[in-house]
């Protein structure tokens, strides 16, 4: 079954498509391409045109549908964390962002980098001002690196108010997808609820355990 996580629909359209991603799943999953039977932890291709979630076995990770050329492009595993990530708060605000929490990332089709927020009803899109993208790209070579498509800067500044230190990572774009599809899953009300903190904060703490960062600092 495939994973609906385009943003460009009508906005019931994302909801359900949002609901689905999140929705626990009983029947064990297959491979979209062959239908074979996959593992818990499978992986991903992305329809760059669609941005739609394609749950891949290895063994078509590797066939020519994945040429130079295809829509489809096959989602890493690796997270980095970015310690020394610099964005200033006015450079944030800039950004036109209206919460605390964002992913960016190149897309192909588009030729530019993108912006989206997570809320109760999906992810929505926000204006990005390229001008100080284009500052804090300069400040920081890591977005240099990231994979068009199917790599992303994920920003989580909430609580910096607070002095809780902001977390920058670059995560496969599918990892983006799972936090907006638990947020869409399991806020109440109008600040969300305790569980919904609770289920943010278990994502973040599971994304510093999987960081590769930490452990190249330590080596160098």
């Amino acid at each position: 079954m495939s994973l609906p996580v385009t943003t460009v629909a009508s906005p019931a359209g994302k909801v359900a498509a949002l609901r689905r991603f999140a929705s626990k799943r009983t029947a064990a999953e297959r491979c979209e391409i062959c239908a074979s039977e996959l593992s818990c932890d499978h992986a991903h291709l992305f329809d760059i045109q669609k941005r739609l979630l394609v749950c891949a076995c290895e063994a078509c990770m590797r066939t020519p549908a994945l040429a130079e050329g295809s829509v489809l492009r096959r989602v890493p595993e690796q997270v980095r964390s970015l310690p020394g990530f610099h964005i200033t708060d006015a450079q944030w605000q800039s950004l036109l962002i209206p919460i605390d929490m964002a992913f960016f990332f190149k897309s192909s089709p588009q030729a530019r980098v993108v912006a989206f927020y997570p809320s109760p009803a999906g992810a929505i899109e926000s204006l990005l001002t390229l001008e100080t993208w284009a500052e804090v790209a300069n400040d920081n070579s890591a977005i240099s690196e990231m994979i068009p498509d199917v790599e992303a800067l994920l920003v989580n500044r909430v609580g910096i108010a607070r002095g809780v230190t902001p977390e920058y990572y670059i995560v496969p774009i599918d990892q983006c997808y799972r936090l907006v599809g638990l947020i869409r899953a399991h806020w109440r009300g109008l600040s969300g609820g305790t569980e919904v903190w609770r289920e943010i904060g278990s994502f973040f703490s599971a994304l510093k355990d999987k960081s590769t960062a930490p452990r190249e600092a330590a080596h160098a």
